[in-house]
């Protein structure tokens, strides 16, 4: 890899996702920042997504849109209530969570596996994690590392021997309280990030929305926090406008 080469990195808006593009950018590369509008359960993430995109000065952010809610098959994409709890993610005990959407990562990579064979990006980045996660089996390394074999037998790019594509996971086998560690070295400003899959209507004049704090994404991410031994800055903010 050299110095400015290009890289397409999957942005959520979430946590994982935005210090996946910190690092890319610390790597030196051009970000093209890829986010999804998908009819999800809320936009938050993506006013998050703009907004993290912006502070981290990447060279182009895309969303695209589609509908999955026409699909369905997750509580992130129909009327199904999202699963709360105050303990350890649900899928430690009772398999996939209900906010496993059907084939999501498979989607997301395949457009920007698209938009790097435009650009001539061999690296494209994603947020998974297989140690504090939701249990998603689209998260695991095993998964990525066939869409990469995949994508280089699908691709004119690769085929004519032009370029070989890579599937970038850099916190796949890291702690959350680590990745949080990375991005905070990285100087990232982890209040832009949005983590919770159902927000619930702020009390203050100015509040807004805030976290739920009992979905799998919530209980992590305070997890995350705490092992880190840093305060939220989400939270805390929010706390600010009550």
């Amino acid at each position: 890899m050299g110095i400015c080469s290009r890289a397409v990195v999957l942005l959520s808006g979430g946590l994982d996702s935005a210090t996946t593009l910190a690092a890319a950018k610390a790597e030196g590369h051009k970000v093209y920042a890829m986010s999804f509008n998908y009819n999800q359960r809320h936009s938050i993430e993506l006013d998050c997504a703009r907004r993290i995109a912006s502070s981290l000065a990447v060279d182009k952010h895309m969303t695209v849109g589609f509908d999955l809610r026409g699909i369905g098959g997750s509580a992130l994409t129909s009327e199904q209530e999202v699963p709360k709890s105050s303990a350890a993610p649900q899928h430690q005990s009772q398999g996939i969570p209900v906010t496993y959407v059907p084939a999501r990562n498979t989607i997301f990579l395949s457009f920007a596996l698209a938009w790097a064979e435009v650009l001539k990006a061999e690296d494209i980045f994603i947020g998974a994690n297989a140690v504090d996660y939701s249990g998603y089996p689209d998260c695991r390394p095993e998964y990525l590392e066939a869409f990469e074999n995949m994508a280089n037998l699908a691709t004119k790019e690769s085929v004519e021997g032009k370029m070989r594509f890579r599937i970038r996971a850099p916190l796949l086998h890291m702690k959350k309280s680590d990745i949080i560690k990375k991005g905070v070295e990285l100087g990232l400003d982890y209040s832009l990030t949005w983590s919770c899959y159902d927000p619930q209507p702020g009390q203050g004049p100015d509040a807004g929305f805030v976290p739920c704090g009992a979905c799998d994404s919530c209980v992590l991410r305070a997890k995350g926090f705490s092992e880190a031994g840093l305060s939220d800055p989400l939270i805390e903010r929010h706390k600010k406008n009550i």
